[in-house]
């Protein structure tokens, strides 16, 4: 183990000090310093306008924030305006990095400045802009424009700034008359963007506007209606596409930002990685979530096996949640015996079933449903309570005891018990008119009895609960007898995947269940209890506020001078005079300011404009299901790579997820460069793509470090000594990124404890802090992120792990944007074995 060690050192020392290659140079060559000095003196004008602008909407939202005009109309126009001026502050913070980063020069005179925002010229209407949004259509021959297609453009600037200083520019000739360039597209801003790739990494996703390529920038501006399906493979900057094209829709169709955008991404980790990048382009209605968050009130935290996740994530389950459903609705059972005063009443199948029948007979849900059945029941149990009182008594012989009531009327029970009895029609008095001796009034107390005993509740209760969905799963999940009836579709083993206590908390996986029976029970009665008294109790606290107002605007009238002259009252004004008692207390109303991503997190029911999934291919067929209730419109951009699909629920087919539910109405996008990992990794990557899938191709890879990944063998007991000898060496020899080291979901914790040894500020654990330099992650979490340097710690168990072992490996393997090393114990795997990745030290032996 020291002999590999030693070698190890030798690399690091070695990479440390290896001079830094420089594979692009500016296209213009060397500009003088006036050139920076002139962009300095424009860029610097820029900021103090924006200044000025911030300057104005900050007091403005202040002034809004003042008001207190009660009147309805004003309120919302209060809320209106505080919306508006808040995101204008917001917009203005979120350009002070970077603010402007480019320059078109036009063949036909006149240019434009590019940049986060767009700043018009106040003095001069007619005036070009004095900054041009970057989603703005001037803008586009920015990202587009090649020397064989200039789009009307002489030369292409970009402008480095750091702070609110110019540091760097690189200009980009694009006339052909100008410079003889007959062809080739090559890279848009090839010196800005290589320096933006070759950056050390920081723990977040910065933005992309300065560096956007012709093939993102055409799906970022793609139409928003429909669905878009873009895949790509490892860092082809999917993610990046994803956020600039909710910002670019934000932009440019200000409807959507009413019902806001939704980013679905695979995992919180993830989450916060990309948290920043909408703000930064300033926009605020953009809801972050995983599919496990939005189910308000539930947090999606338990952990369980990937088998019980695929089970529960399967198209099948609709009908299982179904079926659970429709089995909690008065069930046969055979007759039910129902104590009530010191005797029994009896229901017999066939007439619950038949209440069952009425209730749902109309388009009703399992909980509205329930208030009919119990109607209908009701309705039974006291007819049969009547008929008990009314019924005329009959001794030993059969011969009645009573003569029906004090005149010797017999009632309607009367008159079925007796000929129950045997009776003859022709022995009974038909002359007088049987009747009834309960009145509606005595029903309905009789019916009211009913309604609040016990048994009665408990009975109704059994025959058909008012059920929650966390209720209803939990009970399915926790009776074999329950989980066999409704899911007679599947095996007896997947069934036994799905049992398990209640009470532990949820899933993600749960969540589109959970979803899913929302939409069969609807509001069960305890929330339309709460629903009702909180309505009960904004009434109460209306009135006592316009009692108040009623009370202070009294006190103004008394308080009127006693020694006013006869008639002045009519020619002073006071508050009653103004404004009435309502008017008064909704002048007082405490407004709750709430943005629209809040208002959305909130409300199960929301629906969004545009809904962005990334990481696409990790969903389940449920949990597609949830998402497409979340946008009617079916406005949506799906990013994923089905090489890197890990999730057993996930696909590897778009059009199998999709066609349930858009058919064949969607369009595929590919991006085909990576701009992320280097080629001598995606040499290695492509390798275990061909075994794989022989039909999937890696995308092509713009650069080269000049540095090959490398693998080390260790004993397999000395695994974790030598991972963690190695992560201390690679994060002291390279301190100026981040370093991940990716291992199998089941060493996590063995292999954390003894690396932390030697590397503290190791961060680990279900939400590891991506900001720390050292990051030990499983594959699922490192699913989405990238770094500067990446170690994989015993690969074979990650391809051993999971059917998709090889996907998961593939995504490992394509996290790092300069440096990879693989640890592995014993022999490597197969796929690992080739030239492409030597084993370190061999050829210094």
């Amino acid at each position: 183990m020291k002999k590999e060690l030693r070698w190890f050192a030798d690399f690091c020392y070695f990479d440390k000090f290896r001079s830094s290659y420089n594979n692009y140079i500016s296209r213009g060559g060397q500009l003088s310093n006036s050139e920076l000095e002139l962009e300095q003196e424009y860029v610097a004008m820029l900021y103090q306008r924006v200044d000025e602008l911030r300057e104005q909407a900050s007091g403005r939202l202040t002034g809004v924030l003042r008001e207190n005009d009660g009147t309805r109309q004003a309120r919302v126009e209060r809320e209106s305006a505080f919306a508006r001026y808040t995101e204008r502050v917001a917009r203005l913070d979120a350009a002070e990095n970077g603010l402007c980063f480019g320059r078109l020069d036009l063949r036909a005179g006149g240019r434009h400045y590019i940049g986060r925002i767009g700043i018009l010229d106040d003095s001069d209407e007619d005036a070009d802009p004095l900054l041009v949004d970057w989603r703005a259509p001037a803008a586009r021959p920015f990202y587009v424009a090649t020397a064989a297609a200039p789009e009307g453009v002489r030369r292409r600037r970009h402008i480095t700034t750091r702070h609110r200083r110019v540091v760097d520019l690189d200009d980009e000739i694009l006339d052909s008359e100008a410079l003889d360039t007959a062809g080739g597209e090559g890279l848009i801003g090839e010196a800005a963007l290589l320096a933006a790739v070759n950056a050390g990494r920081t723990g977040r996703m910065r933005d992309i506007v300065e560096t956007l390529q012709a093939e993102q920038d055409e799906i970022i501006r793609s139409d928003h209606r429909g669905v878009l399906v873009v895949q790509g493979g490892p860092g082809t900057g999917k993610t990046a596409v994803a956020l600039h094209r909710a910002a670019y829709l934000l932009y440019t169709h200000r409807r959507l930002a009413g019902r806001g955008v939704l980013v679905v991404g695979p995992n919180a980790t993830f989450l916060r990685y990309i948290g920043q990048v909408l703000p930064g382009l300033g926009e605020t209605n953009v809801l972050l979530s995983t599919v496990g968050g939005l189910f308000p009130g539930v947090e999606a935290r338990r952990a369980e096996p990937p088998a019980v996740a695929e089970v529960k994530g399967r198209a099948l389950m609709v009908e299982v949640v179904a079926a659970a459903v429709r089995d909690r609705q008065a069930p046969p059972g055979g007759p039910v015996e129902i104590p009530y005063g010191g005797e029994a009443l009896r229901l017999e199948e066939e007439d619950y079933r038949r209440a069952a029948a009425v209730a749902l007979s109309g388009p009703v849900l399992h909980n509205q449903a329930r208030r009919i059945f119990v109607r209908e029941v009701l309705d039974l149990l006291t007819r049969q309570v009547a008929e008990r009182i009314e019924a005329v008594v009959l001794d030993d012989g059969g011969r009645p005891l009573d003569g029906g009531d004090g005149q010797g009327v017999l009632g309607e029970a009367d008159v079925r018990a007796l000929l129950a009895a045997g009776y003859p029609e022709d022995l009974l008095d038909s002359t007088e008119e049987a009747r009834s001796l309960l009145d509606e009034s005595d029903l309905a107390d009789l019916r009211g009895e009913l309604a609040a005993s016990a048994d009665v509740r408990t009975a109704l209760a059994e025959l058909w609960p008012s059920l929650t969905p966390q209720r209803l799963l939990e009970d399915l999940f926790a009776d074999p007898r329950r989980l066999a009836s409704a899911a007679p579709g599947l095996t007896e083993e997947e069934r036994s995947l799905l049992l398990r206590a209640p009470g532990g908390g949820w899933s993600p996986a749960d969540v589109p269940l959970l979803d899913e029976a929302t939409e069969l029970l609807g509001e069960d009665d305890r929330a339309a209890a709460a629903q009702a008294k909180a309505g009960a109790r904004a009434a109460a606290e209306r009135r006592e506020q316009i009692a108040y107002a009623r009370g202070v605007l009294d006190i103004t009238i008394g308080s009127r001078s006693v020694d006013l002259q006869e008639g002045d009252e009519a020619e002073i004004l006071t508050a009653a005079d103004l404004l009435g008692e309502e008017a008064l207390a909704e002048r007082h109303e405490v407004v709750t300011h709430r943005t629209v991503a809040e208002r959305a997190a909130a409300d199960r029911t929301w629906t969004f404009g545009h809904v962005i999934v990334d990481e696409a291919q990790e969903l389940s067929a449920m949990a597609w299901r949830l998402l497409m209730r979340r946008c009617p419109s079916r406005s949506m951009t799906i990013v994923g790579d089905v090489a890197q699909t890990g999730d057993a629920a996930g696909t590897s087919s778009w059009e199998r997820v999709l066609r349930p539910h858009v058919g064949d109405r969607w369009r595929l996008a590919q991006l085909t460069v990576n701009y992320r990992t280097p080629a001598e990794i995606m040499a290695v990557a492509a390798d275990l793509l061909a075994a794989l899938d022989p039909g999937l191709r890696p995308p092509r890879s713009v650069r080269e470090t000049g540095r090959s990944p490398w693998r080390l063998a260790a004993a397999p007991a000395d695994l974790p000594e030598v991972l963690a000898e190695v992560t201390a060496r690679e994060a002291a020899a390279h301190d100026d990124g981040r370093l991940a080291v990716i291992v199998p979901d089941a060493r996590l914790a063995e292999l954390a404890a003894v690396v932390t040894a030697a590397v503290p500020e190791l961060a680990y654990g279900a939400d590891p802090d991506l900001e720390r330099r050292v990051v030990m992650l499983t594959v699922r979490q490192a699913k989405g992120l990238e770094f500067d340097s990446v170690l994989i710690a015993d690969p074979a168990a990650i391809l051993a792990a999971s059917p998709r072992g090889r996907n998961d490996l593939y995504v490992a393997l394509t996290r790092a944007t300069q440096r990879l090393g693989i640890l592995h114990p014993g022999p490597p795997p197969a796929e690992l074995a080739g030239p492409s990745v030597p084993e370190l030290g061999a050829d210094r032996a």
